[in-house]
């Protein structure tokens, strides 16, 4: 199933029924242009949650960031090898708007099952409304990742753009969670922003990825930006021209 396909149109125009029905573009115009302040300026305020704070920032997040994180995952999983080999279950942590995940599981045939955890109430009902709408066998639960007990069958793990939210005491001890889960067969993929300043943890992690025979990749992919995300880009003034992010997978 490709970004390009109905049911990526379908699941765009239930978004933008949903969040414009009850704020106008210019709303959520403004409270991006804050949501981008936040990511930027003020990252220190994410593991209070401030991303998701109003529904001002909700509706901007699912509406412009949502399907931007989708099209990069959507590229990436079809780019490394064995990402898309038959795995029975996904785990999506920090899920959000379950954007990242639907990606990656309607990539492979048949579908996983998707285990959807998120610590925000908002993210993991926005999160089931995903995953449904990609007609996927999903189950939500509000986890603090950073404590999540993995299945014990092999699984595909996914964390994008979840772990700089973490605390760094809440971070660390999940590389060597998800390492040995790697060990054992499982497929982890880790992504996040590309500006270097994000992640200062990233460096750390890519050396143990790598020593532990997986592969880091930086990525900038050029698409023509869906038509409520390229409105919104312009309103807000963010000037996205490519779908940027790096990853380690294992």
């Amino acid at each position: 199933m490709s970004p390009s396909s109905d049911v990526f149109a379908a699941w765009l125009a239930s978004l933008e029924a949903k969040h414009l029905r009850e704020l106008t573009f210019r709303e959520v115009s403004r409270s991006l242009r804050a949501l981008s302040a936040t990511y930027v300026e003020r990252r220190h305020t994410l593991v209070d949650g401030a991303a998701l704070s109003g529904r001002g920032k909700r509706a901007a997040f699912a509406l412009f960031y949502g399907p931007l994180h989708h099209l990069l995952v959507a590229h990436i999983v079809r780019e490394l090898p064995s990402a898309l080999d038959r795995v029975p279950t996904l785990v999506d942590l920090g899920c959000g708007t379950g954007a990242a995940g639907a990606a990656w599981a309607a990539a492979v045939t048949p579908p996983p099952r998707i285990v959807g955890l998120d610590i925000h109430p908002w993210a993991v009902r926005e999160a089931a409304e995903t995953y449904r709408t990609f007609g996927l066998v999903a189950t939500t639960e509000q986890r603090d990742i950073a404590t999540v007990t993995f299945p014990k069958g092999r699984a595909a793990i996914l964390a994008a753009f979840a772990l700089n939210e973490l605390t760094d005491m809440a971070r660390e001890p999940l590389l060597a969670r998800l390492a040995e889960r790697a060990a054992h067969g499982d497929r982890v993929l880790v992504i996040e922003p590309l500006a270097g300043g994000v992640a200062r943890w990233w460096n750390r992690w890519r050396d143990a990825i790598e020593r532990a025979g997986g592969r880091a990749d930086e990525w900038r992919i050029r698409v023509e930006l869906p038509a409520i995300v390229a409105k919104l880009n312009r309103a807000a003034g963010l000037h996205h021209r490519e779908i940027t992010g790096r990853s380690l997978f294992l």
